[in-house]
Parts: structure tokens; sequence; C-alpha cells
């Protein structure tokens, strides 16, 4: 039994996330690539390989024979990123039927910073502490201003589908969400990665200590050629194979990656 079912892992100041149920496991992969050629390899060790080679080459359909479902509590704007992945089944929590409780998600001081000044979509240098508080507060009084309303539109008869749109989306919602293993890795090498907004990476990263319990062969796979791996171009090859520090064949953006993954110094000349 896998100490991860049934636990709810707590994410963010309200959030969760529960593993209802999985279906497979690394012996499963192995025993659906080995159906292609007959009785193929036995050992651990074997199995590690093929594992391995599964992963490193793409062949992902051995992977899709595993499944997860999860039970997941998070803000409104992170569920809109979120079903933006649209390879697994999910059923969310309705307004329309039901009343929101009143769960906001009100950001940290950490966590409170400026907008990046070279990334349009992410956060940049962190804001002083007064003012952080300030604007933590803001959250906090709109939210419980919004929520207010919302009751009162509740009280005066409006239907529950149209008042829950004066609802912020940093309300709280839920919903049940399955997906296999091969998606649910792509889900997690996208969302875990430092360029994600925190706030889902946050839940990523529980995911990925789940792959760890569970499919253990997997997830060392997944970090050596995924999420430890960086992909070279053809001109990036090149570079790196005459050691050149002539990046003017790259983009901006690809000048800034190659420097940051492979510092060309002298000292690497031959």
């Amino acid at each position: 039994m896998y100490s991860f079912l049934e636990k709810e892992f707590k994410v963010l100041d309200k959030g969760l996330i529960r593993v209802v149920d999985v279906m497979g496991d690394d012996d499963a992969i192995v025993d659906s690539a080995r159906i292609s050629y007959g009785k193929g390899t036995k050992t651990k060790n074997q199995n590690r390989g093929l594992i391995r080679y599964l992963m490193k080459h793409r062949h992902t359909s051995p992977f899709e024979m595993c499944e997860i479902k999860l039970h997941l509590k998070m803000p409104i704007f992170v569920a809109r990123q979120w079903i933006r992945h649209r390879t697994a089944s999910l059923n969310e929590y309705s307004a329309r039927y039901s009343i929101l409780e009143d769960d906001f998600y009100i950001p940290t001081l950490e966590d409170i910073s400026k907008q990046s000044s070279i990334n349009n979509q992410g956060r940049g240098d962190a804001i002083e502490e007064g003012q952080a508080k300030k604007i933590q507060a803001d959250f906090e009084e709109a939210s419980k201003k919004a929520y207010q309303t919302y009751q009162d539109m509740l009280d005066q008869g409006v239907a529950r589908e149209l008042a829950r749109s004066i609802l912020p989306t940093n309300i709280y919602t839920s919903l049940y969400w399955k997906i296999d293993l091969h998606n649910f890795l792509h889900f997690i090498a996208l969302r875990a990665d430092h360029h994600a907004q925190l706030e889902i990476r946050k839940y990523a990263e529980v995911m990925l200590d789940i792959v760890k319990e569970w499919v253990p062969l997997v997830y060392e796979a997944f970090m050596d050629y995924r999420v430890n791996s960086t992909p070279v171009s053809g001109i990036e090859k090149d570079l790196l194979q005459r050691k050149s520090d002539d990046l003017s064949s790259l983009g901006k953006t690809e000048k800034l990656e190659f420097e940051k993954n492979w510092p060309l110094t002298t000292s690497n000349k031959e």
C-alpha cells in the first residue's frame, strides 16, 4: 500500500492534493513494452534499463498504462492554467448547483513580488516588506468584500450561476482529475519548471514527490532525461563541438539560455 493514498498534501494556504486512486506501477510499464517483442527482459536491473530507454527515446505508450486520480483544491486562477492540459478527465465543483465556501488564496509576504523586467509573464524583484503587507491586506479586504456581496446577492434570491460571477479568481475551487502517467509527467515537467507560476509550481512539486514513491524507476529516468537534462539544438551542438564563443547565430533568449547552461571560458578551450 502506498503511503500517499488518501493522504491530504497541503498546498498554498488552503489548497490540497489527495490521491484518490492509482493504477499500475513500474512493472506494468515494462510488461506493456515487452508485449511488442515477447518475453524480453525480466530482472529488476533490466527493467530499469528498459524504462530508461523508453524515457530517453520518448516511447510514450507504455507509460500510458498507468493512471492516477487526484482530488484537488486550488484557486480558480490556478485551475484556469490547469485545464489547459487537455489530456485528463476532470469534474469540477459547480457553483451553479452549490454555494462556494469563503476560502480565498492570500499570498504570503515572501510571494508578493514586482513584475519581472525580463519575463512578461513572471515575477521579478521582491517588494519592500511594508508595501507587501499593505498589498496582502488589500487581497484580504477585496476578497472579504466580494464574498459579502456574493452572499447578499444569494440572500436576495439571485441565481447562483449569476451571483458567482462577482467573485475574484483567488477563490478556491475543487475538482477530481484523472490522467495517465505519460501526460502526468508532461504536466509536471512544464509546471514544476522554474518558469511556471509559483502557485501552480507548488502543486507540481508535490506531484513529483508522489511519482517518486509510486513509480521509482520512472521517477529516476524522468529526473535524468527530462528534469535535469538540457535539450541542444543543431546550432548549439555545433558551438559546443567547436567550443566556440561566437554566439551571433543564436537569438537573444537562446543566447541567454546557452550562456547559462554552457558557460564558455578560455579554460575549457583546447
